[in-house]
């Protein structure tokens, strides 16, 4: 959808466990010796001002990246949050700022975004960087035309708006298919956890297709809540099993914590 800015919402509970566990995956692989391809299908603008008239406007931030830069994070959260904190609320790093935070200078980057506005913010806030190639198009599309160059390891990262039941439908197809086209390939998706259970039958799937590593956290909703959204969770395929270990237990630590009102 053209429609979706995730600065109204970045920062946000969602935020927090997808780019903990991005971040780890990304330091993880940085350490190995093997050349590193990073791709992303929806890059949004790159960083944020949580400060800012867009994330302002809901203050979603507030209960998610803010609470735990107070000092109540969960164990396995300090090396991205130390990244967080020097970057300054002015400059949250979305997932693309992230993965340039954490990626070698051997790397490339190919980040895919539709939406105009997006687009323009992501080129200005990260397009100065060697590594980075950025694409005004459909990023499903765009990146299974990508193969790795010589002995590339391709990290992929799928993080659609979901504004739509046809997002959850899209991503359904696409994921078997970038399976298959990066065959040792790490594959990562966001998915959101709604409260009407919609995500239920695409998760099933994802195990089917060997998912090794499934991270979720759901937080309280109040009984007048409008928010469809209940949880976040991470996906993964091809994942290091003590990766995957890892960012399971960061999911049930901060699932807990959020279950203390925190």
């Amino acid at each position: 959808m053209l429609s979706y800015q995730h600065g109204f919402h970045a920062g946000n509970r969602a935020d927090v466990l997808k780019h903990a566990v991005l971040d780890l995956v990304l330091r993880d692989a940085a350490k190995g010796s093997r050349p590193l391809l990073y791709v992303e299908t929806h890059s949004g603008r790159g960083r944020y001002d949580l400060t800012g008239a867009q994330a302002r406007k809901g203050g979603e931030a507030d209960t998610g990246i803010l609470a735990l830069l107070k000092g109540n994070a969960p164990a396995g959260f300090e090396d991205w949050l130390k990244l967080v904190r020097e970057r300054t609320e002015k400059d949250y790093p979305g997932s693309p700022a992230l993965a340039l935070a954490r990626l070698p200078a051997s790397a490339r980057a190919i980040l895919f975004e539709r939406h105009p506005a997006e687009f323009k913010a992501l080129t200005e806030n990260v397009g100065a960087d060697p590594r980075v190639l950025i694409r005004e198009a459909d990023g499903y599309s765009g990146a299974l035309k990508l193969a790795p160059r010589g002995h590339e390891q391709i990290i992929v990262f799928s993080d659609p708006s979901y504004e739509t039941r046809r997002d959850i439908e899209a991503l359904a197809l696409w994921t078997p298919k970038a399976l298959k086209r990066w065959p040792t390939g790490m594959v990562l998706l966001w998915l959101p956890l709604f409260r009407d259970g919609r995500e239920a039958e695409f998760g099933e799937l994802l195990a089917e297709l060997g998912a090794n590593l499934i991270a979720g956290s759901r937080w309280p909703v109040a009984p007048d809540e409008t928010s469809s959204l209940e949880g976040t969770a991470i996906v993964g395929f091809r994942v290091p099993d003590s990766v995957a270990r890892k960012s399971e237990a960061m999911a049930r630590d901060l699932e807990a914590l959020w279950a203390k009102g925190a």
